[in-house]
């Protein structure tokens, strides 16, 4: 029997689909990437934004015009009747799960801890908690138990996922206390973060990342705008000096961190003044691996009923603007690296590429080493936002 899984959206999506994929190895099952080949097809959706929502309902109904007798389970976060057909698999995976054994991925190169799901936010343009419901957190020592299977089966990088990470709460512990711990289990695996909304957590994480020399050097923010009263709009729980705050926090700790953000344009009523803020917030500010999307209207939240609508153009425009300026510091961000040491994880044996901890793509041309490996590299040029090193 063959499964064949397609994925969208976020890395708390991957995780999740990864240990599934996980469970239908342990039971016999044979992965194909080919819809033609496989028996039962597993599309992971996501609706965060319109396109991606678009996106998945495209390939679902193709599946389903070429193959209307294969089945077909359509799981993640989908806002669409879809979710109704799904069907439920009790199969002997479930079973090991239900009894605390659960099998781990092995076909990555980095492996994906899901720590959170869940989220208690009420931003007015996100219709994600619609699907996941409340924060609930992993076990604090069921999370370091998978973690120690990853590192026994060779993982040498871990990401930390979840849906709002700063929300992370088990056994009286936080998120700084779980990247401590996780940090401790080896020496020689990495840890890196998935996205993290601003807040005091972040601000201990900061800490906790610059006394662990193999926590990942890079902290993701979903920033969405520096003006105020946009954010205020949005029902973000935070200002813009508490996001500056994080920012000037790694970069006293951790000078040469990468630090990313997500920034939306043309949410409703967002004027020249409110972009201007965030243009400026992005060409001022240290950012060296920015996502710019323009804003989407979700049926079903809050933002979705306001009437000054941003045109479309506009967004699209504000967009490409600040994609522009994200670019150059990028780039420059890369050529600092010259002359530096530092590691990537293997991804592509063939040209011993992979991400550095700071987040930037890292190829040792001429060197060969198997994937999974942790490498360290001198960095010999740049090339745009792309790495070339020597492997030490």
């Amino acid at each position: 029997m063959k499964v064949c899984f397609e994925t969208f959206g976020c890395r708390l999506n991957r995780a999740e689909a990864l240990d599934q994929e996980a469970e239908y190895l342990a039971d016999g099952w044979e992965l194909t990437s080919s819809h033609s080949d496989a028996d039962v097809i597993v599309v992971r959706g996501c609706s965060v934004t319109r396109r991606a929502q678009r996106d998945c309902e495209r390939l679902i109904a193709h599946i389903r015009k070429k193959y209307p007798l294969k089945r077909l389970l359509i799981e993640g976060c989908i806002a669409t009747g879809h979710s109704a057909k799904v069907v439920v698999q009790h199969t002997p995976s479930a079973l090991r799960r239900e009894k605390g054994v659960v099998p781990v991925p092995t076909r990555t190169a980095r492996a994906y801890l899901k720590v959170q799901d869940g989220c208690a936010g009420k931003c007015s343009f996100c219709i994600v908690p619609k699907f996941r419901g409340q924060s609930k957190s992993v076990d604090f020592d069921a999370v370091l138990d998978k973690a120690k299977r990853f590192i026994d089966a060779g993982y040498h990088e871990i990401v930390v996922t979840g849906c709002n990470l700063s929300l992370y709460a088990s056994d009286g512990k936080r998120l700084p206390e779980l990247l401590a711990a996780l940090a401790a289990l080896s020496p020689d695996c990495r840890i890196r973060l998935g996205s993290l909304e601003p807040s005091d957590v972040a601000i201990d994480t900061v800490t906790t990342m610059a006394g662990n020399s193999n926590v990942c050097r890079f902290m993701h923010i979903p920033v969405q705008s520096a003006s105020n009263r946009i954010l205020t709009a949005m029902k973000r729980p935070y200002l813009i000096k508490e996001v500056r705050d994080i920012v000037f926090a790694i970069r006293k700790q951790i000078p040469d961190a990468g630090i990313g953000c997500d920034l939306m344009t043309g949410f409703p009523s967002e004027s020249d003044l409110d972009f201007m803020a965030t243009r400026g917030m992005l060409e001022r500010d240290p950012f060296t691996r920015v996502h710019v999307f323009p804003y989407s209207e979700r049926p079903g939240t809050s933002a979705a009923a306001l009437t000054s609508v941003v045109p479309p153009e506009i967004r699209k425009a504000r967009a490409r603007e600040l994609t522009l300026i994200a670019d150059k510091k990028r780039t420059a961000f890369a050529r600092h690296f010259i002359g530096k040491a530092t590691e990537i994880v293997v991804e592509d044996e063939d040209t011993c590429s992979g991400w550095t901890s700071e987040y930037l793509w890292c190829s040792c041309p001429n060197t060969h080493q198997p994937r999974k490996s942790l490498v360290r590299v001198l960095i010999v040029e740049s090339k745009g936002h792309t790495l070339i090193g020597t492997a030490i």
